[in-house]
């Protein structure tokens, strides 16, 4: 098992919480036994997987297309039992926007809104302020297509608390 907590010691770098592949069992199951073979990463239909941190394929949203199609492929061609069935759903994380966000700025921006297909991030319209965004949890899919949308990286995916 790889411990992660102090690979940033010399490089100054705080440990990066990589965004793993959809469907992946656990971190532990994908540390373990994922033999990095890059077959995920030729295989992409949108090319948001790249070789990550001990060139682990990870998933980044600024890359290719900028979001997950959910094809799948990535599972399929992969030797290693590392995925759940596609039956259940591809992640456990969820987009957020951070105080960095234009439009919570009083900037007029919706691009995040424009790049949702689901229309997860829709906006509200407020007295004396530009439209605030608001993302509907149930309706995003986590594909990521927001995240590359957005001009100043206000948007990212994180792990609900439980």
């Amino acid at each position: 098992m790889i411990n992660r907590s102090r690979r940033g010691l010399f490089t100054r770098q705080r440990p990066s919480q990589q965004q793993r592949l959809p469907w992946i069992k656990d971190e532990n199951t994908f540390t373990d036994q994922c033999q990095r073979c890059n077959a995920c990463v030729d295989v992409c239909q949108t090319k948001v997987i790249v070789k990550g941190d001990g060139g682990f394929p990870m998933v980044d949203f600024h890359h290719g297309e900028g979001e997950c199609s959910f094809c799948y492929q990535c599972a399929h061609v992969c030797p290693e039992p590392l995925f759940e069935p596609q039956q259940q759903p591809p992640w456990q994380q969820t987009v957020t926007i951070n105080a960095s966000c234009i439009a919570l700025n009083n900037i007029e921006c919706r691009s995040c809104g424009d790049q949702c297909e689901t229309q997860a991030i829709t906006f509200v319209l407020q007295v004396g302020k530009v439209a605030q965004p608001m993302i509907n949890d149930a309706a995003c899919s986590g594909c990521g297509a927001c995240i590359s949308g957005c001009p100043v990286a206000a948007i990212e995916m994180i792990v609900p608390a439980v």
